[in-house]
């Protein structure tokens, strides 16, 4: 019986991956014993649980980025998570340790090392986090899900996705998905969303021109997010919706979308081969940016700047390919050859690979 540990978490970006490969992993070999290493305030402490995985705990210990007291700490703190981690290790005999990167994951790769256990590296962003940065100096293998994510000795593998995206056949559920949204099958529509809990700015340029939009003979799918007090207008060829969980349904219905470019929504929109205009969220390292540029340089997607995303920027450059018909078409078909719907099966791919060179 072979022993994974998957390590990851405290964001979805780093645990929905973690969880599609461990599915995979248990629908593969239902005898294997499939383990997930996370700390106990991250997401991974309520989502794990849910999906029937033994999460094992270990200690949140940020990098420090400046020299403070968490700093002088810092040292001690790690070398106890570590331990931590190799006690894991020994106690479940783990045969392979797979990262996903988050805090869980940096004392996972060094705890393998010292156990001469091997162990893998998946990459979700273009620009990616300091645990990877050093995980992938000493990994069997190491995976990222963008061209051009600066890891060493890296491959491009892809995401690994959501079973509900990677089963979609987009045409056969357009019109089930225009019935649960209470939209026509038949007229182009136009998905804007801002993740489960919504992006202010693309908020308010939507509640400044969906008049334009549905004037453009399109119709208008609007994920508002939980936290909005947008109010509906409620007229024809507008959906709007706080939450949606069924976002299968409305990935079936998109011709083109309008998004932040989260390294999973990326993967996703790309999977699905839609067309898309990014607008990637300014805070942070820049890494939404950089998620979405291998779709923009295969002429797949295209960037909108954060900062002056309103209105008025949806009248000048969202409108004008709203009625490009043949320009959309164009990068529908750009789209079908960027992403992948195989990340999950790469990623086992790698992990086979270094089980068996060790």
């Amino acid at each position: 019986m072979t022993s994974y540990l998957l390590a990851g978490g405290g964001t979805a970006g780093h645990v929905n991956p973690l969880l599609a490969v461990a599915d995979a992993l248990r629908e593969r070999d239902a005898a294997a014993s499939v383990l997930v290493l996370g700390t106990a305030e991250g997401l991974e402490s309520r989502l794990v649980p849910e999906r029937g995985y033994e999460l094992l705990i270990v200690d949140k210990v940020p990098f420090p980025r400046r020299p403070n007291r968490q700093a002088v700490a810092f040292l001690s703190r790690f070398r106890r998570a570590i331990a931590q981690v190799r006690a894991h290790i020994r106690r479940h005999d783990v045969d392979v340790v797979v990262g996903f990167g988050g805090y869980a994951s940096a004392p996972a790769y060094v705890a393998a090392r010292r156990e001469r256990v091997p162990f893998v590296v998946h990459e979700a962003n273009a620009k990616p986090g300091l645990a990877n940065v050093l995980g992938a100096r000493g990994a069997a293998g190491v995976g990222v899900a963008f061209a051009g994510t600066p890891l060493r000795g890296s491959e491009v593998v892809g995401m690994p996705l959501r079973r509900e995206v990677i089963a979609l056949d987009r045409t056969a559920t357009r019109a089930e998905a225009a019935a649960h949204f209470g939209l026509d099958a038949d007229r182009p529509v136009l998905l804007v969303f801002g993740g489960s809990l919504g992006a202010q700015r693309l908020n308010e340029a939507m509640a400044d021109s969906w008049g334009d939009i549905l004037a453009a003979g399109w119709q208008l799918l609007h994920v508002t997010g939980e936290r909005s007090d947008m109010v509906d207008p409620e007229v024809p060829g507008y959906a709007m919706r706080r939450y949606v969980d069924r976002m299968d349904l409305a990935f079936a219905l998109a011709d083109l979308i309008v998004s932040r470019s989260g390294s999973a929504t990326v993967s996703e929109i790309s999977a699905l081969g839609i067309p898309a205009l990014y607008v990637p969220y300014s805070v942070g390292n820049g890494e939404q940016r950089l998620n979405a540029a291998s779709a923009v340089t295969a002429g797949a997607a295209q960037l909108l700047d954060d900062a002056t995303f309103d209105g008025d920027a949806v009248r000048r450059f969202v409108l004008p390919l709203l009625g490009d018909r043949e320009r959309v078409k164009q990068m529908a078909e750009a789209a079908q050859k960027v992403g992948t719907r195989t990340g999950t099966e790469n990623v086992i791919a790698l992990i086979d690979r270094a089980l068996g060179a060790a």
